[in-house]
């Protein structure tokens, strides 16, 4: 059960560096790398960065779930 929970937490570990790394800051990120220019500014937030914030949350809740799940789990004497 523990090295379960911890090779879950390791990738969505690295999936949550590389979901974040494609998110736009103050300029740039995800819709311009794949040639959208505009900028969210001009147009609004585009479809692909909708669901790029929905991926996100959804790999933070399971990167969430996992640290408890983790603690739980070795302050217990790992199972």
């Amino acid at each position: 059960m523990q090295l379960v929970v911890v090779v879950l937490h390791v990738i969505v570990s690295l999936m949550m560096v590389g979901l974040v790394l494609l998110h736009s800051g103050k300029g740039g990120g995800l819709s311009d790398m794949f040639g959208g220019g505009m900028g969210a500014a001009a147009q609004g937030s585009t479809v692909m960065e909708k669901n790029l914030d929905r991926i996100t949350l959804v790999t933070a809740l399971v990167f969430s779930f996992t640290t408890v799940g983790l603690g739980l789990i070795l302050s217990t004497g790992g199972l």
